[in-house]
C-alpha cells in the first residue's frame, strides 16, 4: 500500500528518536523493479515497513475500456511479463466464460502446456534471483539457462519472444506443429538435470539455510486473512490450487500433486516452488503426450471467433468476417453481464472481473493480481527482523511491479 505523510510521521515520532528511515528501493539491487520500500529502523532493525507500489503509472485496467477484447491481450501481456502467456490465458479464460464459449480439446492440452510453461519460467526466475541476492550467483545462471529456453519455444510457436500476444477469444493465433511438440520433449527431458544441479547448490547450503530459514514466517491464518494465494499460501498451509480446486483447460485430465508446506518461511516457500517446477514437468509431459486432433479454435460461425488468416486471404466470408470482429464500433457482441473468472497463475490466483455493457470491448475490467495482494503483507512479515532479511523476504515473494500500479 502506498505510504502517506501522517504514517510516516507516526512512525518517526519525536518520542522516538533513535528510529531513522531508509528508502529501500527502487534504485536498489534487490528490488528489480520500480517498488520501493519505507523502513523505519531501530539501528539494524525493522520496526516498521510501509510499501510503496512504485513509479510504473502503467493504467494497464483504464486501457480495456478503449480495446477490444482480442486487442486486449497485448495489455495483460505486460502486466506479469515474467510469465506473459498465462496473463494471456487468464484474460480469455474470462472473456469465454463471459461469451459461454467452449474451447477445442487441442487448444485446451495447448494451454495447459503453455501455462506450465510460465509456470516453470516464472519459479526459475524467482529461485535464481533471490540466490543471486544472497550471494548465490552460479543459480542465478543454471535458472536464466532454462528461461531462455522456455523462450525459445515461445516464441517458436507465437512468433514473438518476450510479449507472445498468442491467445485469442475461442482459441489461439496459430496452430503449434510436430517440431514445437518436440521442442517440448527436448526442453522437459533435459530440465530434471538443471533441477538438481540447483537443488545441490541451495538447498542444504549453510549460507542459503541461514538467511532463509525461520525468516518473514506468514501463519495459516495470516495467509487466509490477507487473502494471500499461490506458493505463499502453500507454504503456510493453505491447500488451495485453482487447477484442483476450480479445474478448467486440461488439468481435470491430468494427474499432479498440490505442493504445501508448513513451516511458511522463505525457506519453505523456496522449497515449494522447487517441488511445483517438477510438478509442472509432470503435468507438461502428460499433456505433450495426449495432445488432441482437430481444430485449435472453436468453431467461427458464431461470429465471435476470427477465422484463420487462411481463410481470410483466400474465401470472401473470411474476410468479411475478420472485418466484422476487428473494425471498431462493430464486433462481436457479448451478453450484457458482469462476472468473474481467475487462473492459478505462477504466483497465485490471477483474476479478472469484467463488466460488459454489449460492446466489442469492456466497460470495466478489474484485475486481481497476485503481487498487489501479497506486497500488502510485507509490513507483518518484516517486522522485528534485521535490514538484511529485507532482501530475502522480498525475494520469496516475487514481486512483479506492472501488477502493482495497473
Amino acid at each position: 500500500m502506498p505510504f502517506t505523510l501522517s504514517e510516516l510521521a507516526t512512525a518517526n515520532s519525536t518520542d522516538k528518536d533513535y528510529l531513522w528511515t531508509l528508502n529501500f528501493g527502487p534504485q536498489h539491487p534487490a528490488t528489480h523493479t520500480t517498488l520501493r520500500l519505507i523502513l523505519t529502523l531501530d539501528g539494524e532493525r525493522v520496526v516498521n515497513a510501509i510499501p510503496d507500489i512504485g513509479f510504473l503509472h502503467s493504467g494497464f485496467e483504464k486501457l480495456s475500456e478503449d480495446l477490444s477484447y482480442n486487442q486486449y491481450v497485448t495489455i495483460v501481456d505486460r502486466m506479469n511479463y515474467i510469465s506473459p502467456l498465462a496473463n494471456e490465458i487468464a484474460w480469455h479464460h474470462t472473456v469465454e466464460k463471459l461469451m459461454e464459449i467452449e474451447l477445442t480439446p487441442r487448444c485446451k492440452y495447448v494451454r495447459t502446456i503453455l501455462a506450465e510453461l510460465m509456470r516453470l519460467h516464472d519459479h526459475l526466475l524467482n529461485v535464481g534471483t533471490t540466490g543471486l541476492d544472497l550471494g548465490a550467483f552460479t543459480v542465478f545462471l543454471y535458472a536464466f539457462q532454462q528461461r531462455e529456453l522456455i523462450y525459445d519455444i515461445c516464441e517458436y510457436a507465437s512468433g514473438q519472444r518476450f510479449h507472445s500476444s498468442y491467445t485469442r477469444v475461442g482459441g489461439m493465433l496459430y496452430d503449434v506443429n510436430l517440431e514445437w511438440v518436440n521442442k517440448v520433449r527436448e526442453f522437459i527431458k533435459q530440465f530434471p538435470k538443471t533441477h538438481a544441479e540447483i537443488h545441490r547448490l541451495l538447498t542444504r547450503n549453510r549460507i542459503f539455510i541461514d538467511r532463509t530459514k525461520g525468516i518473514g514466517v506468514l501463519t495459516k491464518e495470516d495467509a487466509i486473512n490477507y487473502s494471500v494465494t499461490g506458493p505463499l499460501a502453500r507454504a503456510s498451509g493453505v491447500v488451495r490450487d485453482l487447477r484442483k480446486d476450480e479445474p478448467y483447460l486440461a488439468y481435470p485430465d491430468l494427474e499432479f500433486q498440490v505442493v504445501c508446506a508448513k513451516e511458511g518461511d522463505c525457506y519453505a516457500r523456496y522449497l515449494v516452488r522447487m517441488q511445483e517446477l517438477l510438478e509442472s514437468v509432470h503435468i507438461i509431459t502428460q499433456a505433450i503426450e495426449n495432445i488432441p486432433g482437430g481444430p485449435i479454435n472453436v468453431d467461427p460461425d458464431g461470429k465471435a471467433v476470427l477465422p484463420t488468416k487462411t481463410d481470410v486471404y483466400r474465401s470472401i466470408e473470411g474476410l468479411i468476417q475478420h472485418f466484422e470482429i476487428m473494425m471498431p464500433n462493430r464486433g462481436f457482441v457479448p451478453p450484457v453481464e458482469e462476472l468473474y473468472a481467475a487462473t492459478e497463475s505462477p504466483n497465485g490466483e490471477l483474476g479478472f472481473y469484467i463488466v460488459s455493457d454489449g460492446k466489442p470491448n469492456a466497460y470495466r475490467a478489474r484485475t486481481r493480481p497476485p503481487s498487489f495482494i501479497h506486497f500488502s503483507v510485507f509490513p507483518l512479515m518484516m517486522k522485528g527482523h534485521t535490514l538484511s532479511d529485507v532482501v530475502a523476504v522480498l525475494g520469496s515473494l516475487n514481486i512483479i511491479a506492472a501488477e502493482l500500479d495497473r
